[in-house]
């Protein structure tokens, strides 16, 4: 089973109160995956981490909407104790590496660049990369670039 399957399994169980079961399965998806996705993040439908989600961390209180494809080795929060967390929109791609740090939201049909840091807001129907990210092209489609929503 994969780190969004079981996550989502993680989410059910957290929802309707079982005590103790979604923190054994995070720590299953930690062992199996090398992959943290606390239980009280919020992920749409039809997600996907590629490689099974190694070295992806998610901070607690995320909102990700549905179709976003995390690459390995992502960062969603940043590490820093400071109230807020990240909003990721519909239809993302967050390539391998890419860290998006502190309370940013991501827009719908975004793709991030591999090793980018995004510390601003994106719009809509663009790509970022660079550290700090910055805006490449605008007005993309994003599945030209990539088959976001069709695996």
């Amino acid at each position: 089973m994969d780190a969004y399957h079981l996550y989502k399994l993680e989410r059910w169980l957290y929802l309707h109160k079982v005590p103790i079961l979604p923190k054994v399965i995070k720590g299953l998806i930690y062992f199996f995956h090398h992959c943290a996705i606390p239980y009280d993040v919020e992920i749409g439908e039809n997600c996907k981490f590629l490689y099974g989600g190694i070295g992806c961390v998610i901070v607690k209180n995320s909102k990700i909407g549905n179709h976003v494809i995390f690459g390995t080795n992502t960062l969603i929060g940043g590490r820093s104790n400071k109230p807020g967390a990240p909003v990721i929109g519909n239809n993302v791609y967050i390539a391998t590496g890419a860290k998006i740090l502190g309370e940013v939201t991501i827009s719908d049909n975004v793709i991030i660049g591999a090793n980018a840091v995004v510390i601003h807001d994106v719009p809509s129907n663009c790509s970022v990369g660079g550290v700090p990210a910055k805006i490449l092209k605008e007005n993309i489609d994003v599945n030209e670039y990539c088959s976001l929503g069709r695996y």
